[in-house]
């Protein structure tokens, strides 16, 4: 090996503060967060030693061991980069093997693994003050003369150590079968064991073996068998609350602000199809979704909090029992959870999960946690199904019946799933490291919360724009003489369409319009709004409130041919029960196709969610109808 490596390898248990050291070093911005499996990829950049030598470094997924049974994604593709298995990228010259100081005696083991394949390799001994603070009393002379090893203490989220990293860099390491204590024992493992042990007692000592620091005592409360699902259930009331209290006043700004422009837009252009083109299609469509943004930032900001903070892993430890009764273990957690977001990071969360049996059903039911793009349609239907004069906590008890609704059904399906796939060959067992609570990196939360809502406004500006300009031409081609709208409706490609598959959606108490509208909403839940404003001829204003009232307002006058309402409470609540299960999200279903393996499983899974939401929305409105509902 040269004295001066040109590829340098981050690795580190999850939670070591890798990818914050990574940040540090190249300056690029990854995602930090405090769950296994967030950082799943292998990332690069390029720093410089102080002498000027260029370097190029990876940063490898967090994980726990490199087994070369390696049941999870995230442990294979640390263990192929590391032995030049990886396609596109070199076997790397050197291995920093970043640890937390805190708990060493975990973190440890992996740096053991990684001497055992005779990498060279410096030890970052990260999060000292965090270690110190917590009474621990660390020698990290000792450590490198046990190990063999350069070690470097460093604090990587305040940059601290960073140049004595770079420097221990440029000294040359030893080979694996220098240090002694690799051929102390036959057993590899048990050997391991017993030095990390007896080299923790020596280099990490704590004077009082009692003593509880902050993260003990709160722990004490948030992982107690009553308190701690108190505190949960606490933590959800209040996030779900706040996405729905503080966003109003944004929303309402985001509204008024695109009512203005369209209709400067609509004064300042002669009237004709591309004014019509402009003002309907582009910005009545596109706005019309564009207003849900404040709440998607609330949702990603808080999740980002719980992620930076250290309590995710929390959660995580208190759902692995509820989990199990799903057949499923707390590793199952973030990624349900974080479908509440989005289900595609939700779905590629899933690569923490070892066992390929539980990612699987993970995969499968993580569409129906009701996602960020959901929020539209229930937005807009719960004041209507509730008459808009019933009290907000009622529509808050109905949000949180549909919540309910679709994580029960999920917790079901996965447990019938998973008894139909069968019992792991090798049984693996859920293992959770517990971090010490730190104060949020809020430059990760506002960074995490600008790169998910550039990402869905990217995603109006894109399929929700094409959507909305085809919508419009469908509503406006061929046009027709008549001036009665319904007769103009009717004779367009939109009114043929819906003609045409009315007869499939009208056992579910939807006509063709409705139906039209849905269909549209199978590449992006968000466009049924859009589509709904387009189909009924809603006119943008500058005032929100008068633009969500005129659409249920047209929702609520609409009838069928001989004159009742088309929308009655029956049809609402079909409806929603359809956007609970309908799998309408093409981008997820792509992303279900790489991550499982197999377009056969997201074919199978897009099909399977959309005949039992047509099922369930068909059961929910036949059997209110015949009870005269």
């Amino acid at each position: 090996m040269s004295e001066n490596p040109s590829i340098i390898a981050l690795l580190g248990n999850p939670n070591s503060g890798k990818s914050t050291l990574f940040n540090a070093l190249t300056g690029k911005n990854q995602r930090v967060g405090n769950y296994a499996g967030v950082t799943v990829e292998v990332k690069s950049g390029e720093t410089y030693t102080p002498h000027g030598k260029k370097l190029h470094v990876l940063d490898l997924p967090g994980c726990y061991s490199l087994r070369t049974d390696a049941g999870s994604p995230d442990e294979q593709i640390a263990l192929d980069a590391l032995t030049g298995k990886l396609d596109g990228i070199a076997k790397p010259d050197l291995v920093v093997c970043v640890v937390d100081a805190s708990n060493l005696e975990r973190h440890l083991q992996l740096v053991l693994q990684v001497i055992e394949l005779g990498l060279p390799c410096v030890l970052a001994l990260n999060m000292v003050d965090v270690a110190e603070k917590s009474g621990l009393r660390l020698d990290p002379a000792k450590l490198s003369e046990e190990l063999g090893i350069p070690v470097v203490p460093m604090q990587a989220n305040a940059s601290k150590g960073i140049i004595e990293l770079k420097q221990a860099l440029r000294h040359p390491f030893p080979h694996a079968s220098e240090v002694s204590w690799l051929t102390q024992t036959d057993n590899l493992e048990t050997n391991r064991r017993a030095f990390v042990a007896s080299l923790c007692e020596l280099a990490a000592r704590r004077p009082d073996s009692q003593q509880r620091n902050f993260t003990d005592r709160l722990d004490s409360i948030l992982l107690h068998p009553f308190l701690g699902w108190v505190a949960f259930l606490a933590i959800m009331f209040i996030l779900f609350w706040s996405i729905f209290s503080f966003a109003s006043i944004p929303m309402d700004f985001i509204d008024s602000a695109l009512g203005s422009f369209g209709e400067w837009v609509n004064a300042m252009m002669p009237e004709g199809d591309l004014r019509s083109l402009l003002v309907d299609g582009v910005i009545g469509g596109v706005g019309g979704v564009l207003v849900f943004l404040p709440q998607i930032l609330l949702l990603f900001f808080f999740i980002g909090l719980l992620e930076s903070s250290g309590y995710m892993s929390r959660a995580a430890f208190l759902m692995d029992h509820v989990m199990a009764k799903a057949g499923l273990s707390g590793k199952a957690f973030l990624p349900l959870f974080s479908s509440y977001a989005c289900a595609i990071p939700g779905v590629m969360a899933t690569r923490t999960i070892d066992s390929a049996k539980e990612r699987l059903v993970t995969i499968f039911v993580a569409p129906w946690m009701s996602c960020s793009a959901r929020l539209p349609v229930y937005f807009l239907i719960i004041p209507l199904l509730l008459h808009e004069n019933e009290g907000t906590w009622k529509q808050a008890l109905v949000l949180f019946c549909i919540y309910t609704l679709g994580t029960l059904t999920a917790f079901l399906a996965a447990r019938i799933l998973r008894g139909k796939l069968g019992p792991d060959k090798i049984v693996r067992h859920f293992m959770l490291e517990l971090p010490p609570y730190r104060r949020p990196q809020w430059s990760y939360v506002f960074r995490h919360v600008l790169d998910r809502g550039w990402a869905f406004v990217r995603k109006a500006g894109t399929i929700i724009l094409g959507l909305s300009i085809l919508l419009w031409a469908l509503k406006t081609y061929p046009k027709s003489d008549s001036t009665d709208p319904g007769e103009v409706l009717a004779h367009s490609a939109m009114g043929r369409i819906g003609e045409l598959i009315e007869p499939v959606v009208k056992p579910l108490g939807f006509d063709g319009r409705t139906g039209t509208a849905i269909l549209t909403s199978f590449a992006a839940r968000e466009v049924f709004v859009s589509s709904i404003a387009i189909i009924f001829s809603v006119e943008e204003t500058d005032d929100d409130v008068k633009n969500r009232s005129l659409i249920r307002a047209k929702m609520q006058t609409a009838t069928w041919p001989d004159g009742r309402p088309l929308f009655t409470s029956m049809s609402l609540i079909s409806l929603l029960v359809f956007f609970i299960y309908a799998l309408q999200c093409l981008p997820t279903t792509a992303v279900v196709a790489r991550e499982s393996g197999s377009w056969k499983w997201a074919v199978g899974q897009f099909a399977f969610m959309s005949g039992f939401a047509y099922l369930a929305s068909w059961l929910i409105f036949q059997t209110g109808s015949l009870l005269g509902f």
